[in-house]
């Protein structure tokens, strides 16, 4: 007797569809990882440039000659660009001044980002014989200047957040029961990743009930996200919120380096994804005082809500499957 049962499909098919998957599966990891690196550059990345219209032109001209590669904002004052980069519109600003050009940086919004800015106006500069001044308005964390982990949390938390999806749908957990054993598990994860990255390495600053908060609603949104997949299609919708998460959300979140860098549309689709989100939103409530987190935060948001509706919605469904059955398919006969 052959040991495949008569509805699963002949050996060699299962044989041939390993041999093809996993190259497949290398291929796409391969490109969603090593395309985005091999194609970091400036797109579009805000930018300003302050200081008083005679003095400020010449710096937009030599900025402007790099084509597609800065987004221009323009501020009046230097104090109006410092404001600027505080509210996460722009990651610089270029203050023209008599001794020089002036370059505003914040590290805490991308360590690569300020290297690069203060690279291209250096050079600039010299060109011009004239010396740039760098001043870091938002500095990244003392025990953590480059920001590698802030940067290493959002695989833990994307793996946190498929495991919780995963383990509810394994488990059997359906409706209101599959809604609390998600919540509950992202609220804990919230807990022991502030812990671990405020208050043991001192490595993401502020308030530590608000960044709890914020590693939480990432990690509910991707359990919620692969929870509610796989409540519509079954076991197939884990793989395919896990391959959407770690093969899109975590190469295009643009945490090592910042949406901009990305090639497009790699940098704006990582962004209506949570990790790309949760990255944003972390920096903004660390770093920022709360600026800028509207976007990233309702999108958390979003990706939580819907995950969460899908479990409901599945649940409510199969529920009303049930009751609709005929009583006889549903009622053991009678004996006798």
């Amino acid at each position: 007797m052959s040991p495949s049962s008569p509805s699963s499909p002949p050996t060699h098919r299962r044989i041939a569809a390993v041999v093809v998957l996993v190259p497949v599966l290398v291929a796409l990891a391969l490109w969603a990882f090593a395309w985005p690196a091999a194609r970091t550059a400036p797109r579009d990345l805000p930018l300003g440039v302050a200081g008083p219209a005679a003095a400020a032109a010449p710096l937009e001209q030599r900025l402007e000659r790099q084509q597609g590669a800065f987004e221009l904002h323009r501020y009046a004052d230097e104090a109006a660009a410092r404001e600027a980069v505080e509210e996460r519109e722009v990651y610089g600003a270029v203050v023209a001044a008599e001794r020089g050009p002036k370059l505003l940086v914040a590290t805490a919004a991308s360590p690569v980002v300020a290297q690069l800015l203060q690279q291209a106006v250096t050079r600039q500069a010299e060109a011009s014989g004239s010396r740039v001044t760098t001043v870091d308005v938002v500095p990244a964390a003392e025990r953590d200047p480059r920001g590698a982990i802030m940067n290493a949390s959002v695989l833990p938390l994307a793996l946190a957040g498929i495991g919780a999806g995963t383990a509810v749908t394994m488990l059997g957990l359906r409706g209101v029961r599959a809604v609390v054993a998600l919540t509950g598990s992202a609220a804990l994860v919230g807990a022991v990743a502030a812990a671990l990255t405020h208050s043991w390495l001192e490595a993401v600053p502020g308030n530590w009930w608000a960044l709890a908060g914020t590693f939480a609603l990432a990690a509910l949104a991707v359990g919620a996200a692969v929870s509610g997949l796989a409540a519509l299609l079954g076991q197939a919708g884990i793989a395919l919120g896990g391959l959407v998460i770690m093969l899109l959300g975590n190469p295009f979140s643009g945490a090592s380096s910042a949406p901009e860098l990305l090639p497009e549309p790699a940098g704006a689709i990582g962004q209506w994804l949570p990790p790309g989100a949760g990255v944003s939103l972390l920096r903004s409530v660390s770093f920022f005082d709360g600026a800028a987190v509207t976007g990233p935060a309702l999108t958390l948001a979003w990706w939580a809500a819907l995950g969460l509706g899908a479990v409901l919605l599945a649940d409510a469904l199969k529920e009303h499957a049930r009751k609709a059955e005929p009583a006889a398919d549903r009622d053991p006969a009678l004996a006798g």
